[in-house]
């Protein structure tokens, strides 16, 4: 939560477990991932968007459903 921008921690809480959520049931797919990056990315600290890219690209093609 360090990395999110000030005043945007509980809707980088709803999204992480929205997101947790799914994968949990199976239902974390590149169409979601495709919409969950860019709202996570919006609610970050600028200084903070390469590191978070960078962890959010090791979720590829094998590590979600299509």
């Amino acid at each position: 939560m360090e990395r999110v921008r000030d005043g945007k921690q509980e809707d980088a809480k709803a999204l992480l477990n929205e997101s947790f959520s799914k994968q949990a049931n199976g239902n974390f797919n590149a169409e979601y991932l495709n919409s969950f990056i860019p709202k996570m990315i919006g609610l970050l600290k600028p200084e903070s968007i390469g590191e978070v890219k960078a962890v959010m690209s090791q979720f590829g093609p094998n590590q979600i459903k299509s």
